[in-house]
């Protein structure tokens, strides 16, 4: 059987992935026994390269992706099966990582995942020790060979597991402080790990092509990427412009055209069928690497979309692509050119003062870092440093930035904003894709932390170096601790350089 990681290699076909959505409840279920159905057929299908299938989608409790995986990987069918942040801490999501690799299942999709939307008794409180920066990171260090530490050094290695990882990005943006970061991000996955890019669900080709464009561009033309497709109908159309979905926008044209073809005979069913074959004639026309196929629960629309699809002429694409532009008025472009963004707004006071304070205290070498760290290691408890510095962290930076005293700080690269008090999914190495109009998904929170760190950043022209601390892994053993102190003594993750730096002595 080839594998997904082989046919990423060759270049010459066009791949095309099937999203599974889990169930509620057992295998004995009757939507189970009808997702089986469905698989069963998409196995059968020579024209199917993997099937795809989510982690509690949507932020609801499903089953594990393993049991509905399990049949189509032993009947020969490759399958990607999707991780995310939202349930499992670290150690967990490690722990996941180690069985789905025992289990035969190398090919990984890694988010962050959407906030929890319910769950028994309620809402479920969400996890997100780590993001999907961290997620990858992991599972690259894993395919390396996990070194086990013991008093500082390297005991072992296990032995090295072979993931495929995949990501997910967002170009479908309404604002640059939305678009950039995400583009930013994108970069930072593919360092960290990442094999292969799907994109979001999304509805321009103007968009569509800029992805490609910008991963060209950047160094990241031979990332496999992949196009979300998305089979519409008018109900969930409606759901999407209303925004309960997030991070996926149909914009008021689109969902207009839909409700018009929903009220033709057959309720637009040809409509949607020719409108996902034509999205995907015009990701193969971009050069994407393949399509991935979500929105249908039946093999048959998959069938009628892919023999579409294949009607088409060679450019028949490119005409679709005048027709596909479904964007939003204001819309931000980067292939416009980074400058067409709006103007930025002024950085605040508080902000530039953060920076000067901070630039003073913990710049290696200068007075008041040597001070701190000198003061911290001889305090009666170094983790917390001396009292009355510690009464004035603690005051200072709950006035200031909501400080939720974590222990391993990241507002210097948040642009002195806290991701831990400000940040619904506590997201330390760039944005999450639930945005919408720079609003974070979750109700109550305001507009995304770093949409407003990236146009603190721009107004300083220095808006390009928003991830170049990433990847962030906070450590949860600083929690309670002087995040001053824990930076002074070179225990956090921003200071390894710090920690190098010799604690000059007084004579």
């Amino acid at each position: 059987m080839e594998t997904l990681r082989e046919k990423f290699t060759e270049a010459s076909n066009f791949l095309v992935g099937v999203e599974l959505v889990s169930i509620r409840g057992t295998m004995a279920e009757r939507s189970a026994v009808k997702a089986r159905s469905f698989a069963q057929r998409l196995v059968e299908c020579p024209a199917v390269d993997w099937i795809s299938i989510t982690d509690n989608a949507g932020g609801n409790p499903q089953l594990a992706p393993q049991a509905l995986a399990k049949p189509i990987l032993y009947a020969g069918k490759e399958v990607v099966i999707h991780l995310t942040c939202k349930d499992l801490n670290r150690n967990a999501l490690e722990s996941e990582a180690w069985l789905l690799d025992s289990e035969g299942f190398h090919n990984i999709l890694a988010m962050t995942g959407d906030h929890p939307a319910a769950g028994h008794d309620g809402q479920a409180k969400p996890v997100f020790d780590i993001d999907s920066v961290g997620l990858i990171a992991l599972l690259d260090k894993m395919n390396q060979g996990f070194g086990l530490r013991q008093n500082g050094d390297t005991e072992r290695r296990l032995e090295k597991t072979s993931f495929l990882i995949g990501a997910v990005t967002t170009n479908f943006k309404l604002k640059e402080g939305e678009v950039v970061p995400q583009y930013l991000k994108l970069q930072k996955k593919i360092e960290c790990g990442a094999n292969f890019i799907i994109n979001q669900v999304g509805f321009d080709a103007r968009k569509m092509q800029e992805l490609r464009r910008y991963m060209d561009e950047h160094a990241m033309e031979r990332t496999p990427l992949i196009g979300n497709v998305y089979v519409l109908n008018p109900r969930v159309a409606e759901i999407f412009h209303a925004g309960r979905i997030p991070g996926i926008v149909v914009s008021r044209p689109l969902l207009e055209l839909c409700q018009k073809h929903g009220a033709s005979p057959d309720r637009g069913e040809s409509f949607f069928v020719e409108f996902a074959a034509r999205q995907m004639a015009i990701y193969r026309g971009l050069g994407y690497r393949g399509v991935y196929l979500g929105g249908a629960y039946h093999f048959e629309a998959i069938q009628r979309v892919l023999d579409k699809e294949r009607t088409f002429s060679r450019d028949d694409w490119k005409q679709f692509a005048q027709e596909f532009q479904f964007s939003r008025p204001g819309e931000f472009f980067f292939c416009d050119g980074p400058e067409s963004g709006a103007a930025p707004r002024r950085a605040g006071a508080g902000y530039r003062l953060s920076k000067l304070a901070h630039h003073a205290l913990f710049t290696p070498g200068k007075t008041l870092f040597e001070w701190g760290r000198r003061v911290t290691r001889d305090a009666a408890d170094p983790m917390q440093g001396p009292k009355a510095l510690r009464a004035i962290e603690r005051l200072t930076k709950t006035a200031l930035y909501q400080c939720h005293d974590c222990g391993d700080c990241s507002l210097a690269e948040t642009a002195f904003l806290c991701p831990e008090s400000q940040c619904a999914k506590n997201q330390r190495n760039g944005p999450c894709g639930g945005t919408r109009d720079g609003m974070c998904e979750v109700d109550g929170i305001g507009e995304c932390i770093w949409s407003r760190a990236y146009e603190r950043l721009k107004a300083d022209g220095s808006e390009q170096d928003l991830l170049r601390h990433a990847p962030v892994t906070q450590n949860q053993g600083l929690r309670g601790a002087s995040a001053w102190a824990s930076y002074w003594q070179g225990r956090d993750h921003a200071a390894k350089t710090a920690a190098d730096t010799p604690i000059k002595t007084e004579k």
